[in-house]
């Protein structure tokens, strides 16, 4: 039977090399494809460009790739939470293109779609805009591209053997847009289940736009900031 089931995330994420584009899903830690950032990690690259929400946080994530110089370029909508970005940016050791938030979904989105650039408001007037065509419409807005990447590293909590997948709450984030603008879609999970286990209501991603997947292990699921009620 046809299966996009590789055995390890080494296998799944051999043919990376040095100078690639990559997506990674998360929102600041949760949903982040931590297996496949720890075996990046362990991988002779740089010059990598690295398209997310922030470059990881809490000196965890993607700060893994950062403290090993392997980041050139970072497109990102929060870098709040970083010390380790912060202290890169300050020595000129990684460019950061801050994109709103909202705008770095749809520029993402837009690739996925075929689209190759839209106009919006967000950003008119500040740093966001410089460099940038500014076209009136009701309001000045600003012409924004399409964000392509080579991978896109994503994090599910369930897959079957098409790499058709399901996401637990929140953990989906902005990993369905990227799983459709990268060239190859590499998948982590918690589960790997039979075909027809997940309904086809509950797909969130279908296996089209997916190419591999592999078992994820020993995830650490941290938590940046714990609150409890006080009793």
């Amino acid at each position: 039977m046809y299966s996009k089931i590789f055995p390890s995330a080494q296998e799944a994420l051999k043919d990376v090399t040095s100078g690639s584009t990559i997506m990674s899903g998360g929102f600041g830690l949760c949903g982040i494809p931590e297996n496949s950032i720890n075996q990046l990690a362990q991988m002779e690259l740089n010059d990598l460009k690295v398209i997310s929400n922030n470059i990881g946080n809490s000196g965890r994530g993607l700060v893994k790739l950062l403290k090993k110089k392997m980041i050139s370029k970072g497109f990102c909508s929060y870098v709040g939470g970083n010390p380790d970005l912060e202290a890169a940016m300050f020595a000129n050791e990684i460019e950061i293109e801050l994109v709103p938030q909202g705008t770095l979904s749809e520029r993402i989105r837009a690739a996925g779609m075929g689209i190759r650039a839209f106009y919006t408001p967000t950003g008119y007037g500040t740093e966001v805009a410089e460099g940038k065509e500014v076209k009136e419409f009701d309001r000045p807005c600003i012409l924004e591209e399409a964000l392509h990447a080579d991978f896109a590293i994503i994090k599910a909590q369930k897959a079957d053997q098409y790499g058709n997948l399901w996401f637990k709450e929140t953990a989906r984030n902005f990993s369905p847009l990227m799983a459709m603008a990268a060239k190859t879609t590499i998948v982590e999970v918690e589960e790997i289940v039979e075909l027809g286990d997940i309904k086809p209501e509950d797909v969130h991603i279908p296996g089209v736009f997916v190419q591999r997947v592999y078992q994820g292990t020993n995830y650490e699921n941290a938590i940046e900031f714990l609150k409890t009620r006080e009793s």
